[in-house]
């Protein structure tokens, strides 16, 4: 199985956390978004992943690299496309077409999920979905009585349906989603200057193909900083029984509240952190309260009262209290 990860955008709603790293390698408990997202994908398919597609901006030879290890950490193969502009979701997997064929997942990288089904690699589309409050700010499907999907319908202002697409699809053939996303660029169907996946879909659903739903149990955003944060507490909330905390962490009269993330070669001295803290490698944290935060690498927070934010690398936090979202190398 393939799996293709659209991550060219900008994250400009997570600035300034995405001004040097792209939203999907934002860590979330220890690992970057795409990471977890990716892990998560091969536990429901069931399935070798043979290569993971990764569409990219010019996000420089670090970055790359570091998708590259993701991949080998799958035992996959990994592939770099770039996508220059902004033409929609269906271009940007077009960007890939070099590797559509066999079976494909797509999965857009700004979100993650818990499921505890695994995947039906028998039918044609598996489309994955989460009931939500409102479906009037997302993509959603309709279904018949034989729990097939009938209708895509994008961000309806009268209730159709309430659950949401969450941006992650498999195709057994991904040959078929290959020739439709070529023929919406070569007949320039597009809405609002954009081109569609939703087309695409909607074009393979009327040539016959069968698409069903697969329900998620949890489906998390990381699409700005409060929704991050969030989702930073959901999934040490999941983790709260594996091995969290470094070996090597240095507590010096600190009181840690789990479920926590510490990473390696961390200083904690008069100080309560915890819970739903991710601290990375090489922080220090003295005479503080810190909670429900994110915090990169090889950051100091001295006398601060911080809960409810994210900081980024090589950050220096000062005696306030207050909730911060702060990128890397600043001094607050």
């Amino acid at each position: 199985m393939k799996i293709i990860v659209p991550m060219a955008g900008m994250g400009k709603r997570m600035r300034p956390h995405t001004l040097t790293v792209p939203k999907p390698l934002i860590p979330i408990a220890g690992k970057p978004i795409v990471q977890r997202l990716l892990e998560e994908i091969a536990k429901v398919s069931g399935e070798e992943i043979e290569e993971i597609a990764y569409i990219i901006g010019d996000f420089g030879a670090e970055v790359e690299n570091q998708l590259k290890g993701i991949a080998a950490n799958l035992n996959a193969k990994a592939s770099i496309y770039y996508q220059r502009e902004a033409l929609g979701t269906a271009h940007a997997i077009h960007c890939a077409a070099n590797s559509l064929d066999g079976k494909v997942v797509v999965a857009f990288a700004d979100t993650l999920f818990k499921a505890d089904f695994v995947l039906d690699d028998q039918a044609d589309s598996v489309i994955w979905v989460q009931k939500v409050e409102d479906p009037s700010a997302f993509g959603v499907v309709k279904m018949d009585e034989n729990n097939k999907i009938t209708d895509f319908v994008e961000k309806p202002q009268e209730f159709v349906s309430d659950l949401a697409i969450i941006g992650i699809y498999y195709f057994k053939d991904g040959a078929n989603l290959k020739s439709e996303l070529q023929y919406l660029l070569d007949n320039k169907v597009v809405v609002n200057g954009e081109y569609q996946l939703t087309d695409a879909l909607e074009n393979m659903k009327n040539k016959g193909l069968s698409f069903v739903p697969g329900q998620v149990i949890e489906w998390m955003d990381c699409g700005n900083k409060d929704a991050t944060v969030n989702t930073n507490q959901r999934i040490l909330e999941y983790h709260k029984d594996d091995k969290l905390v470094a070996e090597n962490l240095i507590n010096e009269n600190a009181v840690i509240i789990p479920p926590c993330y510490i990473g390696e070669n961390v200083v904690i001295r008069n100080s309560v952190v915890g819970p739903h803290v991710s601290l990375g490698d090489n922080s220090f944290v003295e005479n503080s309260l810190v909670s429900n935060a994110i915090v990169q690498t090889n950051t100091k927070i001295a006398g601060g009262n911080i809960k409810n934010s994210m900081l980024g690398n090589f950050v220096e936090v000062t005696g306030e209290a207050k909730e911060y979202s702060v990128g890397d190398y600043t001094n607050c």
